[in-house]
């Protein structure tokens, strides 16, 4: 396996984790009735975690071998990284931060709007990415 490789395998499960996530997950998270937030987006959280730490983990690890072998690394595997920073980065700054706040002030509207936005940024952020890592 080459850096490339890795890189590619990586975003693509980035890619489909925040698809899902996108599609299916904050969806549902949204629509959950006000009387029952506190313990869906509790669940959620507890939930998610076990699926976000080693995907991200081997995403920062791909990303890292192929900065490392840098000849490897193409103007496609620029990209591919700064998507996959990006999502990340959204993920630490906005979404994190916003998840926290939703747990402590519950669904209040300008929350769940952020949450959303940031969750379509990561998203947009992860198929650039993933376009980069292909070619």
């Amino acid at each position: 396996m080459t850096a490339d490789d890795a890189l590619l395998a990586a975003t693509a499960l980035h890619a489909g984790f925040q698809a899902v996530v996108t599609v299916v997950v904050y969806p549902a998270l949204r629509d959950l009735p006000e009387d029952a937030w506190a313990a869906g987006h509790a669940a959620h959280s507890r939930r998610i975690s076990v699926l976000v730490v080693p995907v991200y983990a081997l995403v920062v690890l791909a990303c890292g071998w192929l900065l490392y072998d840098a000849a490897a690394t193409s103007w496609g595997g620029v990209i591919a990284v700064g998507g996959n920073a990006l999502a990340l980065a959204t993920t630490a700054f906005v979404a994190a931060p916003t998840h926290g706040r939703l747990g402590r002030q519950g669904p209040r509207p300008e929350l769940l709007a952020r949450l959303l936005l940031a969750d379509r940024v990561r998203l947009l952020a992860v198929l650039v990415a993933l376009v980069g890592a292909t070619v």
